[in-house]
């Protein structure tokens, strides 16, 4: 996988995986949610049907209160207690029912048939004991009870019931009522679907925003690789075309340097040593002649190996390898001297560490650089080279006095500061720092490296 294809993976599964996160927590809140509403509208529903239930109660312990209340317990006026109850009815599924507290069933409108049967076992489809729960609510002063029972209005179908009941105990008896709750279970069905429905589109609308972002994070990251891509091609050809004609101007240099100096002088030498055979082979009085012909040319081959060595010294000064940074750096700083174009001085402070190759050449190169720019630009009078070596690093330093330059300018320019840019990609080749500052009292050029360890 391509470094770029990383960093897009990066950016988008924590995005992808957070949004994930996001669904399952937002789903797992609702679900939550959506069961404490429906239990609380259950809970509102069931008081709300047995305060109802209460009130029906209440009314048919008010139609047989005189009856109760007159003492008898004989058949006759239990009958006629009977039979005022089981006229009383609201709606087709309204009813009321009695039972003694023994379990027998002793009225039921809508299902005669239970009359007189001992219904105390009864149980429903959960296994509950319907009759002995009534009656032990109506023992205990009266109450609700949940229960199963066959709906007359729906073919004798089981629904869950509500009833509510009270004991009279003058005549044995628990009467009560009760209330089907299959319109409550069918609003709650309906709050349930409801609630699920939500939190299917919550789910699909985190679903699209978590797509859309992903689309739009692979989107801009694609268009950013694209850019960076077309913008790393773009630095790579200006820096192979960089290459390629400081590499062309290097030779250009060497050829111009080579037929003006060395060229020439070893034409000279030629001549001269041309002229001189021709003396010897003539007269004997023109031999004299020739010694100071091939004094001359012994004096310009003198020459050529001083310029040769001067140009081999400027491509790689073998003061480097034999003696060291320090005295490559010595000999640099006299030869600004020597040649009167400026007044360098050099300081090496500190217990020399051990430097690679690379690294003492790097360094080289980079004052040898710096000083070839105060040469061209500084109009400088003086410069300075300081080779620092600190605890764990080794520290360069040039500095000048001339006019300064703009440095952020010359390094946004592509037309200039290839030798700025030059002496950066050395220290970041060797994992070092070079620091660049200048002003109208001088320019500062500071390259540090890290040590590799302690003089051998």
């Amino acid at each position: 996988m391509k470094l770029r294809h990383k960093f897009l993976l990066l950016a988008v599964a924590p995005l992808a995986l957070a949004m994930l996160a996001i669904a399952l927590a937002v789903r797992s809140q609702a679900i939550t949610l959506a069961q404490h509403q429906r239990a609380l509208v259950e809970a509102a529903y069931l008081q709300a049907k047995e305060v109802e239930l209460r009130h029906y109660v209440q009314l048919a312990e008010s139609a047989i209160a005189p009856l109760v209340a007159s003492g008898r317990n004989d058949d006759e006026t239990r009958q006629a207690a009977i039979a005022i109850l089981a006229q009383l009815d609201y709606g087709p599924d309204g009813y009321f029912f009695l039972y003694d507290l023994q379990g027998r069933s002793l009225m039921h409108p809508r299902q005669p048939e239970l009359v007189g049967q001992d219904l105390w076992t009864l149980r429903d489809a959960h296994g509950r004991p319907t009759i002995q729960n009534l009656i032990a609510a109506a023992r205990a002063g009266g109450g609700a009870v949940r229960y199963q029972w066959r709906k007359p209005s729906s073919e004798q179908q089981l629904v869950d019931k509500l009833g509510y009941v009270v004991a009279i105990p003058q005549w044995n008896w628990m009467m009560g009522t009760g209330i089907y709750l299959d319109d409550v279970d069918a609003a709650l069905q309906r709050i349930d679907a409801r609630a699920r429905d939500d939190i299917r589109q919550t789910l699909l609308w985190i679903g699209a925003i978590a797509a859309i972002s992903i689309f739009a994070v692979g989107v801009a990251g694609m268009a950013l690789n694209v850019s960076e891509h077309r913008a790393s091609d773009a630095k790579l050809q200006q820096l192979a075309q960089r290459v390629v004609q400081s590499q062309e101007d290097e030779r250009i240099r060497l050829s111009r340097e080579l037929h003006d100096g060395v060229s020439q002088l070893l034409v000279s030498v030629k001549l001269l040593i041309e002229t001189a055979i021709e003396r010897l082979h003539a007269a004997r009085a023109q031999r004299d002649s020739a010694t100071p012909l091939l004094a001359t040319a012994l004096e310009r081959i003198n020459h050529v190996f001083i310029e040769v060595r001067r140009m081999s010294h400027a491509l790689r000064p073998a003061l480097l390898d034999d003696l060291g940074l320090p005295a490559a750096l010595e000999h640099l700083a006299r030869q600004m001297h020597d040649n009167g174009a400026l007044q360098v001085a050099l300081t090496v402070n500190g217990t020399p560490h051990a430097l690679s190759g690379d690294q003492s050449t790097a360094l080289y190169r980079i004052a040898q650089e710096a000083l070839t720019n105060v040469l061209r630009h500084a109009r400088a009078r003086s410069a300075g080279i300081e080779l620092r070596y600190d605890a764990g690093q080794t520290v360069l330093a040039i500095h000048d006095n001339g006019i300064g330059f703009d440095v952020a300018d010359v390094q946004q320019d592509p037309d200039r500061g290839i030798g700025l840019r030059n002496m950066n990609e050395r220290m970041a080749a060797l994992q070092g720092t070079l620091t660049v500052t200048s002003g109208p009292l001088g320019t500062h050029v500071i390259a540090r490296l890290p040590a590799t360890g302690a003089v051998s």
